[in-house]
């Protein structure tokens, strides 16, 4: 970060140490409150557009939403307990175990937890519908969380270091506290600006891969006691896996941009997938809703085009 845009601020605490608080780049700051407004105003749109326009059931949102605190918020955390403390696995002894961990541990209870909302909770009015706005609710309070809060907290705290009242505060802790908040702060003014853009974007991507597996395990469910309906599952919880494989080991490999493409590319994908699917897990044109299939074809590379078309064919379906 440039000199100019840095403030040393070295004051004595107990013990005497000496600490150092940076100025946040106000692109920075642009960059977590456009990641804010994302995880927070798109499922908050979607939830509006789903109850008016497709006239689906408040209770299949909360269903969604409350079947991912319970699963993953929960039941998974409950399991990394397990696994990551009592069993000493974690990413930096043996990472590629751990990336495998995490993203089965993922798949598993979050699609088992969708594949049990619809298939008992949402039994009587489950359709179309009420399955996207299942998806809006199950992607869109992990938006809020991850994205939506935890981007309040950090632009609070990037807030008072500029203003100065962080450095106050820091002064009344004892010192070992203070450099330990200190250095969890720093990741504030060590993480490159446009960064900061990332997570609404990656908000995004996961609303619409919630979206596409939700339909998939709809399919599933529609399909009955089959060995598509089986299928289909398998491919829902197999998608999750690779998706969040890709995003927890990915980094290891590739930049941060061809990590949030590829996951926007895997999550349009599902999507286009799902909706092109028919009750009995078969690819079929005609299963699309009218109010998709109507839209044009958008211009561009062919397989980019067929997931724009798809992604934007919803969202305009829902806010016309």
């Amino acid at each position: 970060m440039d000199s100019s845009n840095t403030i040393k601020e070295f004051f004595k605490n107990q013990g005497g140490i000496k600490m150092e608080l940076n100025t946040i780049s106000g692109l920075a700051i642009a960059g977590v409150i456009c990641s804010v407004v994302l995880s927070m105003g798109v499922p908050i749109a979607l939830f509006i557009a789903g109850r008016v326009k497709l006239k689906a059931r408040i209770s299949s949102f909360f269903i969604g939403a409350g079947t991912y605190l319970l699963f993953a918020m929960l039941l998974e955390q409950l399991l990394h307990v397990l696994v990551i403390q009592f069993c000493g696995l974690n990413a930096q002894s043996r990472p590629w175990l751990y990336y495998v961990y995490a993203a089965l541990a993922a798949a598993v209870f979050e699609e088992t937890g969708r594949l049990i909302a619809m298939k008992f909770w949402m039994k009587k009015w489950l359709d179309f519908p009420n399955a996207l706005m299942y998806g809006i609710g199950h992607g869109g309070v992990e938006a809020i969380l991850l994205g939506g809060l935890s981007g309040i907290s950090n632009l609070v705290s990037m807030l008072m270091i500029n203003s100065g009242a962080m450095q106050n505060t820091l002064a009344a802790l004892p010192a070992e506290s203070a450099n330990q908040t200190v250095s969890q702060l720093s990741a504030l003014w060590t993480t490159p600006a446009p960064l900061f853009f990332v997570s609404g974007i990656e908000r995004i991507s996961a609303i619409i891969l919630h979206i596409g597996l939700s339909l998939l395990i709809y399919r599933a469910v529609k399909a009955g006691k089959c060995r598509t309906a089986a299928l289909t599952a398998v491919l829902a919880y197999g998608i999750h896996f690779i998706v969040d494989f890709f995003a927890v080991a990915g980094p290891a490999l590739f930049p941060i941009y061809v990590i949030e493409i590829g996951v926007f590319v895997m999550a349009a994908g599902t999507l286009v997938m799902a909706l092109k699917m028919g009750n009995d897990g078969r690819t079929v044109n005609s299963s699309l809703p009218k109010y998709i299939s109507n839209f044009p074809y958008f211009t561009g590379f062919p397989a980019c085009a067929l997931a724009k078309r798809y992604v934007f064919s919803l969202i305009f379906a829902l806010m016309r």
